[in-house]
């Protein structure tokens, strides 16, 4: 398989590594979190057997890797957006500014 990273460059002289199997049962829950009834994190612990603070731990780690965004570009480059916003907010908020 063939992909390009983000920056342009290629991963692993050309070939992206193909992602775990928990990674992409990851990227396929947070495509779809939200036809789950209930809380986010009731059904993360039920999935994954991972507490919300580890899930999101891991999820954060996944959305870096090229892997990730050579499976699912769209919701890796949302979910980085996604981020970056809340980022930039916790900043603002530490700083006393208006976003």
């Amino acid at each position: 398989m063939r992909a390009e990273v983000a920056d342009g460059g290629e991963a692993q002289g050309g070939r992206v590594a193909a992602l775990s199997p928990r990674d992409a049962e990851v990227l396929a829950f947070e495509r779809r979190w939200w036809r789950y009834a209930g809380a986010k994190d009731q059904a993360v612990r039920e999935l994954f057997d991972l507490s919300p603070t580890r899930y999101y731990q891991v999820l954060n780690a996944l959305i870096d890797t090229p892997e990730a965004l050579a499976h699912d570009p769209v919701l890796v480059k949302r979910l980085r957006r996604m981020r970056s916003s809340r980022q930039r907010a916790r900043s603002a908020r530490r700083l006393g500014v208006q976003p």
